[in-house]
């Protein structure tokens, strides 16, 4: 646990929320921040180096190097067997976790082996964020590592209004096996209890440990009185690595993911719209925003960083791109004339900008500078462009595992979709996952729906069946604060704007809510803050 926290906050995060809060939990700091060292380090992610791997080319596919790196011991366990069951109960889950995971596990398995790091590690965001890089919980676990806000900032993990490095995959991901080796060093090299701490928080392992040696019992992991959540953490973890490990025998279908890189790091040198890099780097804004979700506005913090990772097949053509495009070309702008009443704050929050830029943009002086009939220069706001994806609700792979639906005939019903129906509204309203909705009607995640539409919903009897992985939700209130956004708001708690509008009634032309608003969200049930 970070030091800056009393004996009594400490307790209660541990306890209260461990999985969640699973990489706030340290008592040291790394000896180097990350955020400190050169940009030379990025050169380890160029095309040239992956090629030069030797040790990444004896393997055709990551599933076979990351077998190779396995390190811990075989255990026979029935904590692991029972977490076996529910995964394999599961199919569903193991094969979006493995998709999801295709664009990160080439890297993260650099990292491991650069480390020296059980390479069953590589596969801790499948616990921790289901391999959703932009996966977010009410209590502010953040990334696919799930960095609280504290402990990112000690690991080097800069977070601002632009940009926060705990979802940056390749910052959080060297965070987190940084975080991971030192408290394997804490533990005598115990990878277990290194796991422990990583989800409860290294002062809690110890005082497990204490209270056995004082009671003359074991103090390896199996044998510490631990809180359920990190009973079951590592058990987790081994369970899933035991299955990637043998599909035969568990009958699952391993994704190809091909031994080689997914992305290259190309060093943008000033601040660029997502939505232009998207557009030069030919790939869908929802795809651009996997490797990118780090960014929290619509374009590169002003200030940096402008690196941004590419799909490294559309990597040389994004670079001819930027090498022809004029400075003034790498930000999208429209005009905006100012109306009656109206202020560099209203105009700002309009068009999700900031008064600073609007000021510098327009060579202005201070707020009192505009005039009704004046025009001003605004930047696109890449709100609009992200707005246009299927929202998507945080799936914290098993902070809160649902119970096993029971045994009963599977039918099917007919929904028509009515006007202003999303994926996400209809899969809510049924409570089953969204995904299965897409597989149950043979549409892909861009399929725009039309009213009148007929989707195949399956049910048991008159009520629908909620397979075992999809979330259940539950309503929580919100009391908006000072420099809250709709937009914002809506991403934190991985929710759609319009649906947070139709929730608590606020008009479509409201773009601001004011400090003290009590705000009805729907959310994820396993992932409500106490």
């Amino acid at each position: 646990m970070p030091r800056s926290f009393s004996k009594k906050t400490a307790r209660h995060l541990s306890y209260l929320l461990p999985i969640l809060l699973a990489t706030g939990c340290s008592q040291t700091g790394p000896k180097e921040p990350l955020s400190q060292t050169s940009s030379s380090k990025f050169s380890v992610f160029t095309r040239k180096h992956h090629v030069e791997n030797e040790s990444s080319k004896d393997h055709a596919t990551v599933w076979d190097r990351l077998l190779s790196l396995y390190s811990l011991p075989e255990i026979d366990n029935v904590r692991i067997d029972r977490e076996i069951n529910f995964y394999l109960k599961n199919p569903n889950y193991l094969a979006r976790v493995q998709q999801r995971a295709e664009p990160y596990l080439f890297f993260i398995l650099n990292e491991i082996e650069a480390k020296n790091i059980p390479g069953e590690l590589a596969l801790l965001p499948v616990v921790e964020s289901a391999f959703r890089p932009d996966a977010e919980s009410p209590a502010q676990a953040s990334g696919l590592w799930q960095f609280i806000p504290p402990t990112g900032r000690e690991y080097g993990l800069e977070q601002n209004s632009w940009y926060d490095g705990r979802r940056d995959v390749i910052e959080s991901t060297q965070a987190a096996t940084t975080f991971l080796k030192q408290l394997s060093s804490e533990f005598n090299n115990d990878w277990l209890l290194a796991l422990a701490s990583y989800n409860a928080g290294a002062g809690n392992i110890k005082h497990a440990i204490d209270k056995n040696i004082s009671r003359g019992q074991p103090t390896d992991y199996w044998s510490l009185d631990l809180n359920s959540e990190t009973a079951a953490y590592v058990p987790r973890l081994l369970a899933i690595a035991k299955i990637f490990a043998n599909p035969e025998k568990y009958n699952v279908n391993l994704h190809h993911i091909a031994n080689e890189p997914y992305f290259e790091l190309v060093d943008v040198k000033s601040q660029i719209d997502l939505g232009k890099a998207a557009e030069m780097a030919q790939t869908p804004v929802d795809d651009f925003l996997k490797l990118n979700p780090a960014f929290n506005r619509w374009s590169t913090a002003p200030n940096g960083p402008h690196r941004l990772l590419i799909p490294i097949e559309k990597a040389d053509h994004f670079k001819e791109k930027l090498a022809d495009l004029a400075n003034h070309e790498l930000i999208k702008w429209e005009h905006h004339t100012v109306g009656k009443k109206e202020t560099l704050k209203t105009i700002a929050r309009s068009h999700h900008a900031t008064i600073e830029q609007i000021l510098q943009v327009n060579h202005l002086d201070n707020d009192n500078a505009v005039a009704q009939g004046k025009t001003l220069l605004i930047p696109v706001s890449f709100q609009s462009i992200k707005g246009q994806q299927e929202p998507q609700v945080t799936e914290v792979a098993e902070a809160a595992k649902p119970k096993e639906p029971a045994k009963v005939h599977v039918s099917k019903q007919t929904y028509t979709v009515k006007k202003g129906d999303t994926l996400w509204s209809i899969s809510q309203h049924f409570s089953v996952d969204k995904d299965d909705v897409l597989s149950w009607n043979k549409l892909s995640s861009k399929s725009a729906l039309k009213s009148g539409q007929k989707l195949t919903i399956r049910s048991t009897g008159g009520n629908i069946q909620v397979a075992s992985t999809a979330p259940s939700f539950k309503h929580i209130n919100y009391t908006v604060k000072a420099g809250d956004t709709l937009s914002e708001i809506s991403r934190k708690f991985h929710v759609d704007v319009t649906e947070l509008r139709k929730w608590n009634k606020v008009p479509k032309n409201r773009a601001n809510i004011q400090p003290g608003t009590k705000l009805k969200i729907t959310i994820e049930a396993g992932n409500s803050s106490s």
